[in-house]
């Protein structure tokens, strides 16, 4: 009788055992990454298993997913979200991290732009850009909700990497751009989380990698503890200081982008310059 007491009390023992692990198991939550290079981690020479958002899944125990794609626009990310497989991702995931908007003034008429904000002084194309980041935000969101109406949706303010006459530039198209994603937090209350990178990223010597466009492996930890505080604020992370599985290498490639960006700061400065001289002459 004694042994079938005992018998009786490791069963319910190992039933206990195994609902807690299937409890446990329910409760992780799925992270999906969608986006542009910085998603992606193109500063880094192991961006698969050191980028942010993989800092981010690591210390919550999130399972992960990362499907952001280097040189995307906001119109890319709207067409990368008609196939079939991403969509059953956003299905799935309790939490979409989304970096976009960058590529939408570094991919267009780029000499074009720096020509007109340097020299000329004029923001009209900025200003177009942003409106179009907008609209596309719109849909890039209400496409999400079609197929996810749960889902917590984390959208990243864009930084400014550059310096000199063209970090000015790029700081009037970063100021624009976040305007825009707290504009539409405004007039859609409870629709995305703002994780405010660009307030965190503010050394351009060792937030930024050797390209001057994408976050080092330091600034790749910075993101992630501004992205985890956005969570942990909402309920939806458990910490606020990263859990680092493995460090994050910088790369040293891509080094000419950055030159030629140098290049053309510098001509259009000494451009508008010589224009300021020619009209005060006239």
């Amino acid at each position: 009788m004694k042994r079938s007491v005992i018998s009786i009390l490791l069963c319910i023992t190992l039933l206990f055992g195994m609902l807690s692990l299937n409890a446990g198991a329910a409760k992780q939550a799925h992270y999906l990454m969608l986006g542009d290079s910085i998603a992606y981690g193109s500063g880094l020479a192991n961006p698969k298993a050191a980028v942010y958002g993989k800092i981010v899944a690591d210390t919550n125990g999130y399972a992960y997913e990362n499907d952001a794609v280097p040189g995307y626009t906001t119109d890319d990310l709207m067409r990368r979200m008609e196939a079939d497989a991403v969509r059953d991702e956003i299905a799935g995931a309790d939490i979409i991290n989304i970096s976009i908007g960058g590529n939408n003034f570094l991919r267009g008429n780029l000499s074009g732009l720096l020509f007109e904000s340097i020299v000329k002084g004029e923001y009209a194309r900025l200003d177009e850009i942003a409106a179009g980041f907008y609209d596309d935000l719109v849909k890039i969101v209400d496409t999400i909700r079609t197929l996810n109406s749960n889902a917590a949706i984390l959208l990243q303010t864009l930084y400014n990497p550059q310096t000199g006459d063209v970090g000015k530039v790029y700081q009037q198209g970063a100021d624009r751009l976040n305007a825009k994603i707290r504009d539409y937090e405004k007039k859609n209350p409870g629709q995305i989380l703002i994780a405010d990178v660009a307030k965190a990223l503010t050394d351009s010597e060792h937030d930024f990698a050797a390209d001057r466009i994408h976050p080092s492996a330091a600034g790749n930890e910075k993101i992630a503890k501004v992205i985890l505080q956005t969570l942990f604020d909402n309920g939806l992370g458990s910490k606020t200081e990263p859990v680092i599985h493995t460090k994050g290498v910088d790369t040293s490639g891509a080094v000419m982008f950055s030159w030629f960006v140098d290049l053309y700061g510098r001509f259009f400065h000494l451009l508008g310059v010589l224009c300021g001289l020619l009209q005060k002459l006239g």
